[in-house]
């Protein structure tokens, strides 16, 4: 028997035991006399089933899962007697999870071997910049504009906008910056991206620096990623081995390269002038703007900054066309999201779908519930700095401005599920408190009104001068809202202001604590 198996090797399924699973997979076959042809794959996102393992037959690709070490013996033994197997999940592309979902960013990620330059080409890769080369530098910032790409990093800012910025300024030398301080809670599409198939998001940057006429880009990651910063690391290696990146990129007029720089840590970093200081070699500390980066950025130069996401994206909308791609989504968001389920879910997980989906389908039927078998109580979308949304606002469309229109934010699109027995001001204390830790000092409202907040948070659950002191509270968000330089202080006051509005009986008030403080 000579077989081909997938066994991720992302650090999502390693955490759960991908490794052990794939060695002792070559032990069984090892001691039976077979070989097996085992490739580490990234995940296919469904997280509740790692580690999933598939086997590649005439039929195409069979999965299992999840599969634990002490499971492989067995396993291989009805594999070989063509007996089924409990953990049989049938084939992998008709699993309804999957099967529902619209892979247009991640349609290679869990299929090709991400170390493979020949797999990733073999799967449509660089078909994106062979058009881009072909089209010129103009025509494809104005692909990219009419795609309706917006930024997948938190803000939502037009793509194909910024890129036409950076390319009107005139400069010696510009740059192209990969945002990958993935940092938000219950965020891993970055991740899973990088550590899945990488040369789409090389692939991304290089279009992003022969449209603007960067010649360098640089890939900031956090270092709490380890296995993503040494696949990065091995995929530049084979692409510019491979003329894909350096002088006379695919044997163009064009020169680009890049490399990763790894960041401390630090959530702040993933605003975009925290991580241009964090770059230079300075401490992760906002600027102040204008100048926009896009102006003076990176040393000082034009730099387009843009989201993992958003950067491997790109090639899509070249290789299919800007109107394919405008096709999918509602309004003003065009194209899929990678939303990533996370908290007390039952089914966790990425799922790319176009924008329009409701929060309630994304829960109950995507998500399946609560892991716990409770009710779901509240849902926070867009990362710590995200609102919390009750079950009277499921009905809400996944998009940009609906959101908006909640007092919420999409953000990187991670969602984060609570049953029943979340205590709402504690996480409306948590939230300032994160603010008050993560915050880089610059700004008054950031720095000081975050402790404050914590403070203020704690005399109300103590029950002190409530009314007055939800007024204060009230009044502080206010400030750190339209005072703060960045997103950090200025989102803060979402998930603190959306506890207060919809979860009142946790603050001890008996109404709407917004319409009471009024």
């Amino acid at each position: 028997m000579s077989a081909r198996f997938f066994i991720p090797g992302d650090a999502g399924a390693v955490a759960v035991g991908a490794d052990e699973v794939a060695t002792a997979f070559e032990a069984a076959a090892t001691a039976k006399g077979l070989t097996l042809d085992i490739v580490r794959n990234g995940s296919r996102g469904l997280y509740w089933l790692e580690p999933m393992v598939e086997v590649e037959t005439a039929a195409g690709r069979v999965a299992y899962g999840p599969v634990s070490a002490d499971d492989v013996p067995a396993l291989l033994e009805a594999m070989l007697a063509g007996e089924p197997h409990a953990l049989l999940l049938g084939s992998t592309e008709e699993i309804p999870w999957l099967k529902r979902q619209t892979r247009l960013t991640f349609a290679r990620c869990g299929i090709v071997d991400p170390r493979s330059l020949d797999d990733y080409r073999a799967h449509g890769g660089y078909k994106g910049l062979e058009k881009a080369l072909v089209l010129g530098a103009e025509a494809t910032i104005e692909e990219v504009v009419q795609s309706g790409l917006r930024g997948r990093g938190g803000a939502g800012f037009p793509t194909g906008i910024k890129w036409r910025t950076v390319a009107a300024t005139d400069a010696e030398q510009k740059y192209i910056v990969c945002n990958a301080d993935e940092g938000d809670s219950g965020t891993f599409a970055d991740r899973m991206i990088i550590e899945g198939d990488p040369f789409v998001l090389i692939e991304g940057m290089t279009i992003a620096g022969i449209a603007v006429g960067a010649t360098r880009g640089y890939l900031y990651i956090r270092s709490e990623y380890p296995h993503a910063v040494a696949r990065m690391e091995e995929a530049i290696r084979n692409a510019r081995a491979a003329g894909y990146l350096g002088r006379a990129v695919a044997g163009s007029a064009f020169d680009f390269d890049m490399e990763v720089r790894v960041g401390a840590g630090a959530y702040v970093c993933g605003e975009e002038t925290a991580l241009l200081e964090s770059l230079e070699g300075r401490r992760g500390v906002v600027r102040a703007k204008p100048p926009l980066p896009a102006h003076k950025g990176l040393f000082g130069k034009p730099t387009v900054i843009n989201n993992v996401i958003s950067l491997a994206t790109v090639p899509i909308i070249l290789a299919e066309g800007a109107t394919a791609y405008r096709d999918f989504g509602m309004g003003r968001s065009r194209g899929t999201m990678p939303i990533q389920i996370a908290g007390n879910v039952k089914h966790g997980g990425l799922y790319e779908v176009a924008f329009g989906v409701t929060l309630g389908e994304l829960v109950d039927e995507i998500g399946g519930g609560t892991a716990s078998g409770r009710p779901v109580r509240a849902v926070q979308v867009g990362g710590p700095l995200g609102a919390y949304f009750p079950r009277a606002l499921f009905d809400t469309p996944f998009d940009y401005e609906a959101f908006a229109g909640k007092d919420g934010l999409i953000g990187h699109g991670g969602i984060v599920i609570f049953d029943d027995t979340v205590d709402m001001a504690k996480q409306a204390r948590f939230a300032m408190e994160f603010c008050a830790i993560e915050s880089c000092g610059k700004c008054t409202p950031c720095r000081i009104g975050s402790t404050r907040g914590v403070e203020t948070v704690d005399r109300i659950v103590r029950g002190e001068d409530r009314e007055k002191n939800l007024v204060v509270l009230e009044d502080l968000c206010h400030t750190m809202k339209f005072g703060s330089l960045c997103a950090l202080g200025g989102f803060t006051p979402y998930p603190v202001i959306s506890a207060l509005h919809h979860f009142p009986e946790d603050f001890g008030a008996t109404t709407p604590v917004l319409e009471a403080a009024r």
